[in-house]
């Protein structure tokens, strides 16, 4: 039987940050940089937090996002291995499910409908691995946490932490390695 990795989508398979900052920009002419991210949370880096929040509720703001570099490819080596479920608490924001589900559907075809898991609360998710930018959704997890790398994430050392997709398969492969050396 298959390991399982539930894998989240904003900031791990979808560049939110990137997203963000340009329609930011659009609406408001003012453009900050991924850097100004670090270390607070998302929307306290732009220099108006409530008009930045707003933003997530405009039509086509998850829809449009770009993917992050190495996903696509990493998703589908790791389906070859592993039982891959995306994972993304899409009940906040009244757009997000809707719009997350055809982003997949586009982005990555080989997950199947039955491996998309939309939720409010991913503590109920019991998989063995979650690739997650969130300590809410890891501090939880029954499995192993991996954190990927975000803006608000960093200087926080809890977790294993991973910069991109290279390392997470680097990451996996050592870790089932070393499973094995013990079993």
């Amino acid at each position: 039987m298959k390991k399982s990795i539930a894998v989240d989508m904003d900031n791990v398979i979808v560049d939110i940050e990137a997203n963000w900052i340009n329609w930011y920009a659009d609406a408001f002419g003012i453009r900050i940089t991924k850097q100004d991210m670090h270390g607070i949370p998302e929307d306290q880096a732009f220099p108006d937090p409530l008009a930045a929040r707003s933003l997530i509720y405009k039509p086509g703001f998850f829809r449009n996002a770009p993917v992050i570099p190495g996903s696509q490819e990493a998703i589908i080596k790791l389906q070859e291995n592993y039982e891959v479920y995306i994972v993304s608490a899409a009940m906040e924001f009244p757009n997000s499910l809707s719009e997350k589900h055809d982003w997949l559907a586009e982005h990555f075809p080989s997950i199947h409908w039955r491996n998309i898991i939309f939720c409010g609360d991913k503590s109920v998710i019991n998989t063995d691995y979650l690739i997650d930018d969130h300590f809410k959704n890891l501090d939880f997890h029954k499995g192993k946490p991996i954190l990927f790398t975000a803006g608000h994430n960093r200087g926080i050392n809890r977790h294993t932490r991973v910069n991109s997709w290279e390392e997470v398969l680097e990451l996996l492969e050592h870790l089932e390695e070393r499973q094995q050396i013990t079993e």
